[in-house]
């Protein structure tokens, strides 16, 4: 039994140690998904050197002291999603209906064909904003149904897993389709007019995931998240960033968007809010986001029921309130950090000048 107990703690000492090396190949970057899965398979290895080995021995404690540094790293990474955390953002006090901005992202998954049960969630939750990934040009089809009651839209229909849409209850102002990093993999961005008038600058992101089948480096989706985070880290509007990152909330690179961007995550103190892989409960991972600025308060964040991909759909409302949340801070962002992400961009040719700006945008129409 000791044997394989010794082969069992290095693969999870191997597992624990490789996202501390950055090199972007998929098979390094996809040890940052299961940390929930490795700290629950650590507290079993645990339970099982208790059970299993001579407790009088020096071997033994060294074992079980080495299981319960990769526990408590792993829980170091995930703790802060789940409630026992201060949370991040502040919960909205005395709503006022016209600064609310619900959201709700799903990547639909092209193959599914269950459109009327995600059109039934979309009707049952009523957003103001509803953002698609995975959206071809059926999907657009059944998708217009919407545009009765939500007229503003945004439509990149594409049959390579990466198509976008967007349909709005609010108006949409500034609106651009941009291909950031990969030609193929599409971003949206705009200017989002709450019904108080204000207006919120808003980037619909889908990269492409490190993944044999796809990029076996992680360099693009990388470049991507930090080209966007540093095109709006100076900005003093109201910002949200949402959609299909690839990326786990608690990984290296997503806490190295939030420390360049300056956003903040409402799920940090409230959740985990898994949406990857609908179908297999005992593997499932927070892959759709929404970041935003310290302007807002969150009054809810939910994860929906399932509709027939692969993902659950995300909904967020938020709260337009600048004075209640302007202390709010986020992650800090450290030298090493911007060396980092320099680093990525440059290896990708990809710059923030790259990322559109809706205000600017704006202020050029009105020139």
């Amino acid at each position: 039994m000791e044997i394989p107990i010794v082969i069992a703690t290095a693969m999870l000492v191997t597992a624990t140690l490789l996202p501390l090396w950055r090199h972007p190949h998929w098979l390094v970057r996809g040890m940052d998904f299961p940390r929930m899965q490795l700290a629950a398979a650590a507290s079993l290895l645990i339970l099982i050197q208790v059970i299993s080995l001579d407790l009088a021995k020096n071997q033994t404690w060294t074992l079980i002291s080495i299981t319960l540094v990769c526990l408590a790293w792993q829980l170091w990474w995930i703790m802060p999603y789940t409630v026992l955390w201060r949370s991040e953002v502040k919960t909205t006090k005395n709503p006022n209906p016209d600064r609310k901005l619900s959201i709700l992202t799903a990547n639909v998954l092209t193959p599914n064909r269950q459109f009327d049960a995600f059109l039934k969630l979309v009707s049952q939750y009523a957003p103001d904003v509803l953002v698609t990934l995975e959206s071809d040009q059926w999907w657009q089809r059944h998708l217009d149904t919407l545009q009765a009651d939500m007229p503003y839209s945004i439509k990149c229909p594409l049959d390579n897993l990466y198509g976008m849409h967007v349909y709005s209850r609010l108006p949409l102002e500034n609106t651009e389709i941009s291909y950031l990093v990969e030609d193929d993999i599409p971003s949206m961005h705009v200017q989002i007019k709450l019904r108080s008038g204000d207006l919120v600058r808003t980037h619909f992101l889908h990269p492409a995931p490190p993944s044999p089948k796809e990029n076996p480096e992680s360099e693009e989706r990388d470049a991507e998240l930090v080209i966007v985070a540093r095109s709006i880290v100076d900005s003093d509007q109201p910002v949200v960033v949402t959609g299909d990152l690839n990326d786990v909330a608690w990984s290296a690179t997503t806490r190295l968007f939030r420390k360049l961007s300056g956003l903040l995550d409402p799920r940090v103190g409230r959740g985990m809010f898994n949406t990857f892989h609908a179908k297999y409960p005992f593997v499932r991972w927070p892959l759709d986001h929404l970041f935003h600025s310290h302007h807002f308060t969150v009054s809810s964040i939910k994860r929906l029921p399932y509709f027939g991909s692969d993902h659950f759909a995300l909904l967020t409302e938020l709260s337009y309130s600048p004075v209640r949340g302007k202390d709010q801070e986020g992650l800090m962002v450290e030298t090493d950090d911007k060396l980092w992400a320099r680093s990525i961009a440059e290896e990708q040719g990809a710059s923030a000048k790259d990322v559109p700006n809706p205000n600017e945008m704006g202020s050029d129409l009105e020139k």
